[in-house]
């Protein structure tokens, strides 16, 4: 079930309290972020796998806006640091656990939270409602990603930024431009179906 198929009956609902469904909304765009980590791609030379997460995080973030976003990645990270297997498969096959939450990929779980805030916070201000616009905002909550996943692997790889590129950015950038392409034109649908947000 999509997260805007499951909206729509949360909204259908008359009786459920807004509150109620802003929590459902949180856990919902948490649980589909775990459902893309199981889209991934382990590559030979990085601790970074490619993945179906950063998709998750642009659309979550761009649909529920800036503080349902933002505390749904919260929750996603939270949920894999205790134990879940909600990450993408680390290269010991481990999906979950505080070794793996603060282990070379952890900056990037970090900028899925500042990334879903970003893109919601944009698009609580319009960007969320036209093709062009919601590029930008996935393009702007894409480089948040990156930044903080690069500079961290950087610090826990102990390798120079040229190097951590090397092993997070560069083997991303066209995959990762085909996802926010893809969120950005999916935006303007949820954006009619939570235009209360």
């Amino acid at each position: 079930m999509t997260a805007v198929v499951l909206t729509d009956r949360l909204v259908a609902l008359p009786s459920v309290s807004s509150r109620t469904r802003n929590v459902a909304l949180v856990v919902g765009g948490a649980l589909l972020t775990a459902l893309a980590a199981r889209l991934a791609i382990n590559l030979p030379w990085t601790p970074v796998p490619i993945t179906g997460q950063t998709f998750a995080v642009l659309l979550v973030g761009g649909a529920l806006g800036w503080k349902r976003g933002a505390a749904s990645m919260a929750l996603y990270v939270a949920l894999g640091a205790v134990g879940l297997p909600f990450y993408a498969e680390a290269a010991d096959g481990s999906r979950g656990g505080w070794e793996v939450a603060t282990g070379s990929t952890a900056g990037y779980l970090v900028g899925f939270v500042f990334s879903a805030a970003l893109v919601g916070w944009l698009a609580e201000r319009g960007q969320d409602r036209r093709f062009d616009t919601s590029v930008t905002a996935m393009l702007a909550g894409t480089a948040v990603t990156y930044l903080c996943g690069v500079t961290w692997l950087a610090h826990n790889l102990g390798v120079d930024s040229t190097t951590a590129m090397e092993y997070g950015l560069t083997p991303f950038v066209i995959g990762d431009a085909l996802k926010l392409l893809l969120a950005g034109a999916l935006m303007p649908i949820a954006w009619n179906r939570l235009g209360d947000r």
